[in-house]
């Protein structure tokens, strides 16, 4: 059974998704290690919302919520934040509600701005994450490989996220009131990841061309030179500081970056300018909050952003929404659709061995020719196509077990214990964001 552990900006705090982004990513090994009842996990962290998707094997709602417990305490130690606090944070979610959701989430119909683009390739990485660690299941590979398959749908179908929208783009957006010209702009750029790259898209849209580039790690940045752009070092930080408009933090260090006491030593510096515009982007935040504090320095954090998310268009996100709800019906179709296969396959088995045996005691006659065999097998092939449609159609309906009891009541078969469902997708290649040289982990099966 698939369960969903979530927590965002709909239902938690910043301060709470911040300590959880720290450390909470790295605990699905050890759950999947060391649980009785969780066979897979994935965990997404985002910039505004953790979630953990488990595998568990156990069809009881007592197994799900000794697996939703053992995910909290994991989770409260790894991150440091009240085993309390994060059972009231998150809301769990389970069966056919869970595909329904990481659909939703997939393309961007969950974020605080609705059509994000980053968050389908965020969803894409953490399965990576997974395979890599091993600590992926074929469920959770058919789950993940499904919302990647839905949120290209829903941006290619829809108006959602076609636009390119984004938090960086928000916050550019909040920011226009307060910049003269992008242009003259001079911008420190903090972090060269993934995030720091999309910031600067967004600002060179703007008209932004003075550019500097700080680096958290101290090292010199591959990604400053592949964009051309200077980098600066700590020795030099305070000086840039005071000399820039706009400072843009991107940075997934894991403490602050940028503290207050930097925004006052730069102020101090002859010449600096007077006022400076502070964008942090960065969960964990990459900017002390006190910094706000300090004269001349106006701070926008994610949660600042996330109160001027704008109303999402009512037409492409009904439309959008319509998409995810038929992809999560079709899944969980699908899902108990496989359920009876074991049945089917003892049908099948049946026959072909009933006729087996016939065809046997023929030859031992010297009764049989091969066209003759042809005929009986293609016959048998026949007849059995009626009630493999109907158990598919059965289960789909809710009544696989009818058919499971008509087999035993009628020919006296009594079916295997249900199967993992096949996999109907092939996997995700490199153009769809993940490794294509990467095998899934041992232990995983992919979809």
């Amino acid at each position: 059974m698939l369960i969903c552990l979530t927590a965002s900006h709909r239902n938690a705090s910043f301060t709470l998704l911040e300590k959880l982004s720290i450390g909470a990513p790295t605990v699905a090994p050890s759950l999947v290690q060391n649980s009785d009842f969780i066979q897979g996990a994935v965990l997404l962290a985002t910039c505004n919302r953790f979630e953990a998707y488990l595998d568990v094997d156990e069809p009881l709602t007592a197994g799900a919520a000794l697996a939703a417990h053992e995910v909290i305490e994991a989770v409260s130690s790894a991150s440091g934040v009240d085993a309390a606090d994060v059972s009231t944070a998150v809301t769990v979610l389970s069966g056919d509600g869970v595909a329904e959701h990481l659909f939703s989430v997939s393309s961007g119909l969950e974020s605080v701005v609705v059509g994000e683009d980053e968050i389908a390739g965020q969803v894409r990485r953490a399965l990576q994450t997974a395979r890599v660690e091993g600590t992926t299941s074929s469920a959770l590979e058919r789950l993940f490989q499904r919302a990647s398959h839905t949120s290209r749908d829903v941006k290619t179908k829809t108006g959602v996220g076609a636009t390119g929208r984004s938090l960086v783009r928000l916050a550019l957006d909040l920011a226009e009131s307060r910049v003269t010209d992008w242009a003259q702009a001079r911008v420190l750029l903090v972090g060269t990841g993934k995030y720091a790259r999309v910031s600067l898209l967004a600002l060179q849209e703007r008209g932004v061309t003075d550019v500097t580039v700080y680096s958290p790690s101290a090292r010199l940045a591959p990604f400053a030179e592949r964009h051309a752009l200077p980098q600066v070092f700590a020795d030099d930080l305070v000086g840039t500081l005071a000399s820039s408009d706009i400072v843009v933090t991107a940075s997934q260090s894991p403490t602050v970056v940028l503290t207050a006491a930097h925004f006052a030593a730069a102020t101090a510096v002859p010449d600096a300018l007077q006022r400076r515009l502070v964008i942090d982007l960065g969960l964990p935040r990459n900017v002390d909050a006190a910094a706000a504090h300090v004269s001349g320095v106006e701070l926008l954090d994610l949660e600042t952003i996330s109160l001027h998310a704008p109303i999402d268009e009512f037409s492409a996100t009904t439309s959008a929404r319509a998409m995810v709800d038929e992809a999560a019906a079709e899944f969980t179709a699908a899902r108990v659709e496989a359920a009876v296969t074991p049945a089917v396959v003892a049908l099948r088995s049946h026959f072909f061995d009933v006729l087996d045996s016939e065809i046997a005691r023929a030859h031992s006659r010297g009764d049989s020719t091969p066209e003759t065999e042809a005929a009986l097998r293609h016959l048998v092939g026949v007849l059995l196509h009626t009630p493999s449609v109907r158990a598919r159609e059965l289960a789909r309906a809710g009544e696989g077990e009818s058919f499971v009891a008509a087999l035993t009541a009628l020919f006296g078969v009594d079916p295997a214990a249900p199967v993992a469902p096949v996999a109907r997708l092939a996997p995700l290649s490199a153009d769809h964001d993940l490794d294509a040289g990467a095998a899934p982990a041992a232990g995983s099966a992919s979809a």
